[in-house]
């Protein structure tokens, strides 16, 4: 580990916070982009079928603009 690296694990540590390894998809896996798309597909076709989530969306973003 080189020196640089090591400043800044102890200038982190120092901040209270810690390293974790986490584990994500192999986005250059064939089927990956495809995979990608079907999930999103599927979120979009549930977002438009929750009215309420819609709903809550704009009141929201309105509380938001209300605040500038």
């Amino acid at each position: 580990m080189t020196s640089v690296v090591r400043k800044m694990r102890n200038a982190l540590r120092v901040a209270r916070m810690r390293p974790i390894r986490i584990w994500v998809p192999d986005r250059r896996q064939a089927g990956f982009a495809a995979e990608c798309r079907r999930q999103s597909l599927l979120i979009a076709q549930a977002d438009e079928a929750d009215f309420d989530l819609s709903s809550f969306m704009d009141d929201a973003l309105a509380d938001l603009d209300n605040k500038e």
